[in-house]
């Protein structure tokens, strides 16, 4: 089975247990995390994950909405797109 990836972009203001609620998602859909990046600029946290979504029984759209309200529970903004996209429009 070849992956499907996607890019998990996740920002707001900083505070305690933004990486284990999604992380925790994630795992709940079955989602692999392959790479994952976080910052925090003053008090704005940025978060940036490649994930594989070849193992979940959800589709992508599923998943995308499930990570999107856990996110808001949270008072954060997600993006997810997936790679072959984000690759697209990040080549000139």
């Amino acid at each position: 089975m070849s992956k499907q990836r996607i890019i998990v972009t996740i920002s707001g203001l900083d505070k305690i247990g933004i990486v284990a609620s999604v992380s925790a998602k994630l795992a709940e859909l079955n989602v692999n995390i392959e790479d994952i990046k976080q910052t925090i600029m003053q008090d704005f946290f940025v978060m940036v994950m490649l994930c594989d979504i070849s193992n979940s029984a959800k589709s992508f759209k599923e998943i995308k909405d499930e990570i999107i309200e856990n996110s808001e529970k949270l008072g954060m903004e997600a993006w997810i797109q997936k790679k072959d996209i984000f690759d697209k429009m990040h080549t000139i």
